[in-house]
């Protein structure tokens, strides 16, 4: 008898097969319209420092703008150029201050915020569109248009036009204590032309394309990005270009002052793209199940890797000690990131901030949104000397395809012969919030009982869910605030899944195996819709979720946070077959009361970052009351 994880991986061949199919042309793509990623030159592209830096049009008042243009993202020795959405505002260098003007890029310039000091971005929408990808109107999604869709789908290009125009974004500050209505969430998009979606937010009368929104800016010091957050359509927006770095510094930050600074600190996006022959970007338009979602595909795997949006570049570094902040800013992509020289590094923090301790590794595991902050010491390193930093994690992960030639390199440093400072030792407590036992956060008020689950259609997944219900079912999670909560998160999946919470800062309690096939059984046996016929869930609940208690099902010991998990964190890994516990607080990370009141707006969402899941329907909404 084969297990339900046996048939999703079953399900993954047949996903591979019509990949192929496509590829080969015979699903509708022009032969020879993908560039080979094998002909592209590596180590051409080259990264000289840190994004610049946004400047305040006003104190504290930012005014930035997404729009489309082209940039050069592959090797210029290859002469094309690509049309990509970006954000753009004033800038600064990063490192000597010089102002640079109007910059607009994709990735976009980087925030950077001093704790404590409110600030307010105005974010304007001048995206007319047509959207450059294809926009499927059969998930869920912003639908400026409010147009019904149905079967024959348009096939792309061009598309449905009343679905590739006018373009919905909204800016999620991902990993920003921030009131909901201000958060960024999927219901806040707007146009270019002032249609706007039912959480449309904005602190001061505008113009219809755009929204002033306040930051507190009171957490600690952290690595935290801002990227486009539209309802069904978040995908597309990201891999167009609309993500960039927030960062937000302490100046009373002792840590701070013995690490790397200025030229030695450099924020990385890794991304993976597709490239069609001409440099434009590519997304594969037909669907897994185009009779359910003609564009929807479960993971976007791009066969080429980008950096700081550049394909495959070098870095000349000094002979010194680089603090690099890390994003895995691609849709789907895991990274195991390891040196070619099998250099060690030390990891010192997490998305919230500093580690409780640093950890010295020869690897690490880096899942979409994750954000892990890392010390490389080339100082011992000869001038002349070539180190790339390599990837083999498997995609999906952890059981899908392994990296090819291409995707298992991600970009190369080279040593000069000059000559900057050196790592210098770190106190053995980096965090002074994560003193005691880990997790230290108090006993839980609450312990929640959640599930991840895919509903397969005839050629592979439909669609995600989170507990078996669709977004915008009803309510189920109302943490109180100021309370804490224990999350136990139930995996029966084939897929590792990175799991985002909006507003808050949570710790990694444990991991356990269970018995995975048991315990679907019996969560399907009280849970099914009445027309299922018992071979997994074939449709969203349409009643509330039936908690099933996890304690008989689980089996071997439970594993605690992995040291480079022991700090603040808002995404975390939830592997197949596997229970993972979180502890949130339903506060700031230190504890104190939310400068604001979290009750106040439309509230936020959890969901999966892997945004091809977060588009359909990975994603439920949460209330703070």
């Amino acid at each position: 008898m084969k297990t339900k994880t046996t048939r999703i991986h079953q399900s993954r061949w047949i996903l591979i097969v019509v990949v192929l199919l496509t590829l080969a042309g015979i699903t509708g793509l022009a032969s020879g319209a993908l560039l080979d990623p094998t002909t592209i030159p590596k180590w051409e592209n080259q990264i000289t420092g840190p994004p610049p830096v946004y400047v305040p049009t006003t104190p504290n008042y930012y005014v930035v703008n997404m729009s489309q243009f082209t940039q050069t993202l592959l090797p210029p020795s290859m002469g094309l150029q690509t049309t990509v959405y970006g954000y753009g505002g004033l800038t600064k260098d990063a490192v000597t201050g010089a102002p640079l003007g109007y910059i607009r890029n994709s990735p976009g310039p980087t925030f950077e915020i001093t704790r404590g000091v409110a600030t307010k971005v105005k974010w304007v929408n001048d995206l007319t569109g047509p959207h450059i990808l294809p926009v499927d109107p059969s998930l869920m999604w912003a639908n400026p248009n409010n147009v019904t869709f149905v079967a024959p789908w348009d096939p792309y290009p061009p598309g449905n036009a009343s679905a590739q125009s006018p373009i919905p974004v909204c800016v999620h500050v991902h990993g920003g204590e921030v009131q909901s209505t201000v958060d960024g969430g999927p219901d806040a998009w707007f146009t270019f032309n002032g249609i706007h979606g039912a959480a449309y937010y904005t602190s001061e009368p505008t113009t219809g394309n755009a929204a002033v929104y306040p930051y507190p800016n009171k957490q600690p010091a952290a690595t935290i990005w801002y990227h486009d957050h539209a309802l069904g359509m978040t995908r597309l927006n990201v891999i167009a270009g609309l993500a960039g770095f927030y960062l937000i510094r302490d100046p009373a930050d002792p840590i701070a002052k013995i690490l790397p600074k200025g030229k030695y600190e450099v924020p990385l996006a890794i991304q993976d793209r597709i490239f069609q022959d001409n440099g434009s970007l590519w997304m594969d338009s037909n669907g897994t199940n185009p009779d359910i979602h003609p564009y929807w595909q479960p993971e976007f795997f791009g066969d080429t890797i980008m950096v700081n949006g550049l394909v495959w570049p070098n870095m000349n570094v000094d002979r010194a000690a680089y603090r690099f902040r890390i994003l895995d800013g691609s849709t789907a992509r895991f990274y195991h990131l390891y040196f070619s020289n099998g250099m060690s590094f030390k990891v010192i923090g997490s998305e919230g901030g500093y580690l409780k301790t640093p950890v010295t590794v020869t690897s690490l595991l880096v899942a979409p949104a994750e954000r892990p902050d890392i010390i490389v010491d080339f100082s011992s390193l000869a001038p002349g000397t070539k180190v790339i930093l390599m990837n083999d994690a498997n995609a999906p992960f952890p059981d899908g395809d392994p990296v090819t030639a291409e995707t298992s390199q991600i970009m190369q440093f080279t040593v000069t012969n000059k000559v900057g400072p050196k790592a210098v030792p770190l106190p053995s407590v980096l965090n002074p919030t994560l003193t005691g036992s880990f997790p230290n956060l108090p006993a839980p008020v609450k312990t929640r009982n959640l599930s991840l689950w895919e509903i397969m259609g005839p050629l592979g997944p439909a669609e995600i869910l989170v507990d078996g219900q669709r977004y915008d079912a009803p309510v189920s999670e109302l943490p109180v605030q100021g309370t804490t909560e224990e999350w136990v998160v139930v995996n029966p999946t084939a897929d590792t899944h990175p799991i985002h919470l909006h507003l808050v800062m949570f710790q990694v309690v444990s991991r356990q195996t269970f018995d995975v096939v048991p315990w679907s059984d019996a969560w399907l046996a009280i849970n099914h819709p009445p027309d299922d016929n018992s071979t997994g869930l074939t449709a969203p609940l349409d009643h509330p979720t039936y908690d099933v208690p996890i304690a008989p099902f689980l089996t071997g010991s439970p594993t605690g946070a992995e040291d480079i998990e022991k700090g603040w964190k808002d995404t975390v890994r939830m592997n197949p077959g596997e229970v993972t516990k979180i502890r949130v607080r339903f506060a700031t990370a230190t504890g104190a009361a939310f400068p604001f009141d979290a009750r106040v707006g439309y509230g936020y969402v959890w969901h999966c970052h892997i945004i091809d899941h977060e588009d359909n329907e990975m994603m439920r909404p949460y209330q703070v009351v």
